[in-house]
């Protein structure tokens, strides 16, 4: 399969999604750029859900002319987010991870949090995981400190959040960033001290609102983490069109490049003090995967040798790939933003 040109509702099915069954979903159109305001766009990128096939709809990226942010135009109708997230969703089975492949992540995950908490004016008492999965990082800054009562998370699933809560995980909450009621603002340091977002903001349906509500959130000299898909990067370039795995269609309505999120970050308040280019390894894999799978005739075995929940090689070797890139100064797929809160 790949897309033609003209009407981007008209691109053909894989024929997977058909013999899969996989449903047409209700969508709601975004027709005015999320970031500006601006309604003047044109089109960026036509692909489906190729990682889950959860549903048979196709789905457009746009292209802001004004700003130039991109933005997924129509996207799901908020009905319909139990199905793009079904329970199988990785983000809510990390336990199911290869076990190899598991303790490599934590390692890289701990490595990545203690470079956050050096740029802390001092060590945090308070920490905010938005989109916290099944709690890894709650874990992680457990280990580093932080009391269980004064860690919080917010996540879709009620079913984490309810393991979460029964774990003693009690400051956990099912809900949107942009709708959350029940969290709790002030404390002792007149705020949170030290909050992450990892790969969520590519989800909302309003950026500049959650991040607005996010620095309400901080204490002054708090620290707000946030990591997202880079589109000024190699392989988004390379699988624009329709297969790039940074697009994690249609769960992805939002994305950036570096200027553009440090743009809003601090048209919000804070202050950039870092941009730290990670490791993209499933986003190479996932273009891959897409490529070989679904282009032209269905080869699920052969894109099998490419999907970073099967592959140890490929993801031992493009991890490696991406290390090497970033310590030459290139940047790529996926990016660390860390920011305060001025005093």
């Amino acid at each position: 399969m790949s897309a033609i040109p003209g009407s981007w509702q008209s691109t053909p099915v894989p024929e997977e999604f058909l013999l899969r069954g996989s449903p047409n979903i209700a969508t709601e159109d975004v027709p005015a750029c999320p970031v500006c305001g601006a309604a003047d766009y044109s089109q960026f990128a036509v692909g489906f859900d190729y990682e889950l096939r959860t549903c048979a709809n196709p789905w457009r990226f746009v292209q802001c002319r004004a700003c130039r942010h991109v933005w997924l135009n129509p996207r799901p109708a908020v009905a319909e987010l139990g199905v793009v997230y079904p329970p199988t969703y990785y983000a809510y089975n990390y336990g199911a991870i290869n076990p190899i492949a598991r303790k490599a992540k934590e390692m890289l995950d701990q490595r990545k949090l203690a470079k956050i908490v050096r740029h802390c004016p001092k060590p945090p008492k308070s920490y905010v995981d938005v989109g916290c999965g099944d709690g890894r990082f709650l874990r992680v800054m457990e280990q580093m400190g932080v009391p269980r009562s004064s860690l919080y998370g917010l996540e879709l699933d009620k079913r984490v959040v309810e393991r979460l809560r029964g774990q003693g995980y009690t400051g956990v909450f099912c809900e949107r960033a942009e709708d959350v009621s029940s969290f709790p603002e002030g404390g002792p340091d007149g705020g949170i001290n030290l909050i992450t977002m990892f790969h969520v903001i590519e989800h909302v349906n309003n950026p500049a609102t959650v991040i607005a509500r996010i620095r309400r959130w901080l204490s002054p000299g708090g620290v707000f983490a946030l990591e997202t898909p880079n589109l000024d990067s190699l392989d988004a370039r390379l699988f624009q069109r329709t297969y790039w795995g940074g697009y994690h269609i249609p769960r992805h309505w939002n994305l950036f490049t570096p200027a553009s999120i440090s743009r809003l970050l601090t048209d919000n308040g804070l202050e950039v003090l870092a941009t730290v280019f990670q490791t993209g390894h499933s986003f190479w894999m996932y273009s891959l995967h897409h490529a070989v799978r679904y282009q032209g005739k269905s080869r699920p075995r052969a894109g099998a040798w490419f999907d970073p929940m099967k592959s140890l090689i490929g993801l031992a070797g493009f991890t490696a790939f991406d290390l090497a890139r970033g310590a030459l100064g290139s940047k790529t797929s996926a990016m660390l933003l860390i920011c305060r809160k001025p005093s």
